[in-house]
């Protein structure tokens, strides 16, 4: 089990609210006050009054809101003291006084208060990552907010997951909109959607598994999700997001897939009391399509691969007034960066994270939140030699499309890049590795052998991928992404036995 970064030292006791500005009695109020608009911009007084005349807000709503108590606040208020001595407090006093800003100047609707002030009172402000601590971007009003809380989704299967401890971006603010507009506040709203249907996922390594890849290893476990893989976090956040969209009342949402995008979407329809259809292909996975159902999603099967089923769902979406939802989107990807983000918070100092690559949003979430953190570390991308898309497309420095996908690895056959995901991945990835069918099912028995832990064949492609790449991996600290277990009896009693699965009719 990952062990868990040190919290930074507390901040030193005060048993009354008084001074900390240069020792007892050693400064004046005029002194503090100067002191909060160099560390503030401005006095806590100035920040009050902006606040109450733009929101209407008086100085205890204000201490509620940033989470201090009333003693607390009121000395920092009348300058006999200068810091409010909590660092989450501070940055939501700086997200709270860029609000106030927004409002004054017309870049923010009156109409956003009320959920704008629930998002801030809900931020972690300022988190740590590996000892550093370090604080959120300023959100705008409009932009940075996901919206409030999801309710709260069906009861999920008790796990053990490692603990994570909060993690945020690097001090330098950036100079411009990040890809897909994953901001380190959009980045936590989606996390607190995760959070409120399912706790984190564990992060492992195992000492059988370590003996075939020669190399330190950790295993993320999106295995353990309540659909038994990583989409569920797109899912979950990308519904929220809908939800909390001014008069949206749909008919219900639609979708392409073969098997783990629509388990998410029905598992989060279902928490939201929302009607979902999924679109499969002739020959999916029968396990996963009884899985689906189970949700409660309708089944429409349609076409002879995914992108067939993409199409016809474009058209169920007009002909019935059904919202789409693409199998990458901004806010499915932020939902699934919540696992990238706790696995960095796992496993300091990871040098290498394996990742399989179906339609994207995985290596993609991968990417951005490694650069949201700052930090050094390869996210490499694996795919089936079949269903190549996304490696010629990397290797052409522009998209390539295939006319089939032939791989028994189904969660990544893709013939289609998404221009979107393609951006960030060539941008942003190491490299893209193949893997054999031979070698996919081969990854699939030794992950069930020496973890006991059930592989789809996506699953454990990062695995593969590892494998494949041992040369480029020795010696480094390496993760991979343990995608799904949404694995059918009869493949992975094929696998088992040392053949290869085949493609579904």
């Amino acid at each position: 089990m990952a062990s868990l970064p040190p919290l930074p030292p507390p901040g030193r006791s005060e048993g009354s609210f008084g001074s900390d500005a240069s020792g007892p009695g050693g400064s004046t109020p005029e002194e503090r006050r100067a002191r909060q608009v160099e560390l503030y911009g401005a006095t806590l007084d100035a920040i009050t009054q902006s606040v109450a005349v733009t929101m209407g807000l008086g100085p205890g709503d204000v201490a509620r809101i940033i989470g201090v108590s009333g003693p607390m606040f009121t000395a920092v208020h009348e300058a006999r003291r200068v810091r409010l001595g909590n660092p989450a407090a501070i940055a939501r006093l700086a997200m709270l006084q860029e609000f106030a800003e927004h409002l004054r100047t017309g870049q923010a609707d009156p109409e956003d208060v009320p959920l704008t002030l629930e998002q801030i009172r809900a931020s972690t402000g300022l988190l740590t990552l590996h000892g550093r601590t370090v604080q959120a971007s300023h959100p705008s009003a409009r932009a940075s907010y996901a919206g409030p809380p999801a309710p709260q989704a069906p009861p999920v299967p008790p796990v053990s997951p490692v603990a994570a401890a909060p993690v945020a971006t690097p001090p330098a603010a950036p100079t411009r909109t990040p890809p897909l507009g994953l901001t380190l506040d959009v980045l936590l709203a989606a996390r607190a959607h995760v959070a409120a249907a399912m706790p984190p996922t564990p992060t492992y390594r195992w000492p059988l598994l370590e003996q075939a890849t020669g190399t330190p290893t950790w295993v993320k476990h999106e295995n353990h999700t309540p659909t038994g893989a990583f989409k569920v976090r797109g899912g979950l956040n990308h519904l929220a997001r809908l939800m909390s969209a001014p008069d949206w009342r749909p008919a219900g949402i639609v979708s392409a897939t073969r098997g783990n995008h629509g388990q998410s979407l029905a598992y989060a329809a279902r928490a939201f009391g929302l009607p979902v259809t999924i679109v499969v292909p002739e020959g999916n996975s029968p396990d996963k399509n009884a899985a689906m159902e189970g949700w409660g999603a309708r089944l429409v099967v349609h076409g002879d691969d995914f992108e067939e089923a993409r199409q016809h769902a474009a058209v169920l979406a007009r002909e019935e007034g059904l919202t789409p939802v693409p199998a990458f989107h901004p806010w499915l990807v932020a939902g699934v960066a919540s696992y990238a983000l706790e696995l960095h918070e796992q496993v300091p100092g990871l040098e290498t994270v394996y990742v399989p690559v179906g339609m994207g949003s995985g290596i993609a979430a991968n990417i951005l939140v490694r650069d949201l953190l700052g930090l050094r570390c390869e996210v490499v991308g694996v795919v089936a030699e079949g269903a190549d898309a996304y490696a010629r497309s990397f290797e052409a420095g522009e998209v390539v499309t295939t006319p089939t996908a032939d791989t028994f690895v189904d969660g990544v056959a893709c013939r289609t890049p998404d221009p979107h995901a393609f951006g960030i991945i060539r941008g942003g990835a190491a490299r893209i590795v193949r893997v054999s069918e031979t070698q996919a099912a081969e990854a699939m028995a030794l992950m069930f052998r020496t973890t006991h832990n059930l592989a789809e064949p996506a699953g454990s492609l990062a695995l593969a991928g590892l494998l494949a790449d041992a040369d480029r991996a020795a010696g480094r600290n390496v993760a991979v992404v343990h995608t799904g277990g949404n694995c059918d009896r009869a493949l992975l009693e094929r696998a088992l036995s040392d053949g290869v699965p085949t493609m579904s009719p």
